[in-house]
């Protein structure tokens, strides 16, 4: 894949951005598909959730 063909999800903006237009603190990529870096922040948030939810049960156990 080339440079140019990856898309990135700009935390800041809320945009989906084709290569590396924003710094690296607000990027979150590469995805190979404008419909993937799209997703990618609410990925993102259901993945944390299902890890805090995790981390809360396994610290209840103990």
């Amino acid at each position: 894949m080339e440079p140019h063909d990856e898309w990135f999800y700009n935390t800041a903006t809320g945009e989906v951005e084709r290569g590396k237009v924003s710094g690296s603190l607000n990027r979150m990529g590469p995805y190979p598909t404008r419909e993937a870096a799209a997703e990618a922040y609410a990925r993102a948030a259901d993945r944390n959730k299902a890890w805090d939810a995790a981390d809360r049960a396994w610290n209840d156990e103990e």
